[in-house]
């Protein structure tokens, strides 16, 4: 009996140990989530503030206001033919990820064949090896074959990591659609294009819609593959701005913070865009089929 009473205060003094040491763990991961989101905001904030500013050296602000450098930006750095590649490059490397990775799915999806695992992995390494490791032989080809310089040698680089990206995607958004309402409309009649464009098709709009924009947002943002392959007339918004920042010559540091500010707001209403119609949760999750076997 003795026993049991001084186990009693010592259970609940480990207990009151164990939540402490939880509630300071909680603590400091909020102030760590606190301080690298101050710090975000802080570097954009710098941006924008040196965006609009006439002068700005040893105090918190700025001496003086204009918006003169946003009209400095858009004429000395060719903003307008910049912007223009820049779509022209995202659309089209859009459109033809999906025209190649749709299919691609549908078969990932659908069939078992041998070395399926291996493509699957095959996919997964554009992603996730560094993009350099595969991005210099392969501009080094596309020069090779005079595509290097050319807004088609820019789309062909970065069709590499985000036709996988648009198979990935599409994979379990084709997964969770019951493969016997495609038997099923194939046993009324409907041959393989019907069944694929007026049944399939409609059903795995979200993920298409996911995949589109996710694309679009990506092949806006990516640097190193449209770095390596393109030219002077070639080149999209984010590698015009490495150039600003880092080619020779002397340029306003103001006119340099406009330029990137326009790209913030162009990748960010992007952003916006994509969450506004598709779910983070879709990049992750996968509903289990219970009738699938």
């Amino acid at each position: 009996m003795a026993g049991i009473l001084t186990d009693v205060p010592q259970s609940a003094k480990t207990s009151r140990e164990k939540v402490t040491i939880r509630s300071v763990g909680g603590w400091l991961i909020w102030a760590l989530v606190v301080f690298f989101f101050i710090n975000v905001f802080a570097v954009i904030a710098a941006v924008l503030v040196q965006s609009f500013g006439s002068t700005w050296f040893d105090s918190w602000f700025p001496t003086g206001w204009t918006t003169r450098y946003y009209g400095y930006a858009w004429n000395n750095f060719q903003l307008p033919n910049i912007l223009l590649v820049t779509l022209e490059v995202a659309l089209t490397v859009t459109v033809v990820a999906l025209l190649i990775g749709a299919p691609t799915a549908y078969v990932l999806a659908r069939r078992d064949f041998p070395g399926k695992r291996i493509l699957n992995l095959c996919f997964l390494l554009p992603i996730m090896v560094p993009t350099i490791t595969y991005g210099i032989p392969l501009a080094t080809l596309l020069y090779q074959v005079h595509l290097g310089g050319t807004v088609g040698g820019v789309i062909l680089a970065n069709l590499v990591p985000t036709v996988p990206f648009v198979i990935l995607v599409l994979t379990p958004f084709i997964e969770q659609i019951d493969p016997n309402i495609e038997t099923a409309a194939r046993s009324c009649g409907a041959k393989t294009h019907q069944v694929l464009l007026q049944i399939l098709a409609p059903l795995i709009v979200p993920g298409l819609l996911a995949s589109a924009l996710l694309v679009l947002v990506q092949t806006v943002g990516l640097f190193e593959m449209s770095y390596l392959v393109s030219g002077p007339g070639s080149q999209t918004l984010v590698v015009a701005l490495y150039y600003a920042v880092f080619a020779s010559g002397i340029r306003p540091a103001q006119a340099i913070s406009a330029m990137a500010v326009m790209y913030m707001l162009t990748t960010l209403i992007l952003l916006v865009v994509a969450l506004r119609f598709v779910s983070p949760t879709q990049m992750v999750a996968q509903v289990p089929d219970p009738q699938r076997k």
